[in-house]
């Protein structure tokens, strides 16, 4: 499986699983974060790349930065352009994919938050980090935030389950050590109706992450653990710095 079908994995019934894990504290915490490590300041152009339903775009919006979101699902940024409205805060979201952007040396900094990355072939995701490097201004920053492949290998669960009001998420999964990919059998069950799909994610050691990035051209990579703590074989998030 080299390609699979965003809008099924991506649609109402992720944000129905997922939202009440993704508090308003949690969301402050997390911008607290990308704005220290970024080193923001109010009026920067920032790109949030695969942004979902804005809600670290919007966020980041109120604090001041001049911010971009972009997403391939449409009811995900047809909910951002919701809740950035009832915030009152302005943010430019478009639709399209993060492999071909449309934009050349403007923005200060990118992120690409919450395992927004390792979606496609590995050409496809050397692309979208091109097509980030290509989008940033000289001096510019992008900032990844994934899972942490030493963490997923020392504690692999093939089987997981998430219930809320008695409708069911459930992930079977298998780890492919010749490629580093984790392959997923969804299913949803929801109001007495069941929807499977299929679904990949590509992890990375820190290394080899690194080099990718120098490949393409970035000056410095750094790598950071959970809130921005020393990266170790404990830390359950990778985040990656990277200056062009």
């Amino acid at each position: 499986m080299s390609e699979f079908d965003f809008t099924a994995l991506f649609s109402e019934d992720y944000l129905y699983f997922y939202e009440p894990h993704l508090t308003p504290e949690r969301n402050e915490r997390e911008v607290n974060l990308i704005w220290r490590l970024l080193q923001l300041q109010a009026k920067m152009t920032v790109l949030d790349l695969a942004c979902g339903h804005g809600r670290i775009a919007n966020l980041l919006a109120q604090r001041g930065c001049s911010v971009t979101g972009l997403d391939a699902t449409a009811l995900f940024l047809e909910k951002a352009r919701q809740d950035a409205q009832a915030a009152k805060v302005k943010v430019e979201y478009v639709q399209g994919d993060m492999r071909s952007l449309p934009w050349t040396e403007y923005f200060d900094c990118i992120i690409n938050w919450f395992t927004a990355f390792g979606y496609f072939d590995d050409r496809d995701n050397r692309r979208v980090l091109a097509e980030a490097y290509r989008a940033l201004k000289p001096g510019g920053k992008l900032l990844i935030e994934l899972q942490s492949l030493y963490r997923i290998l020392k504690e692999f669960q093939a089987n997981s389950v998430t219930e809320r009001n008695n409708n069911y998420l459930i992930d079977r999964t298998r780890f492919d050590l010749f490629t580093n990919r984790t392959y997923t059998e969804r299913t949803v069950i929801r109001d007495g109706q069941v929807q499977r799909m299929n679904y990949f994610v590509r992890h990375f050691t820190f290394t080899e992450l690194r080099d990718w990035l120098l490949q393409i051209g970035f000056q410095e990579v750094q790598g950071y653990g959970n809130d921005g703590a020393p990266l170790t074989l404990d830390s359950r998030r990778m985040i990656v710095l990277a200056i062009k």
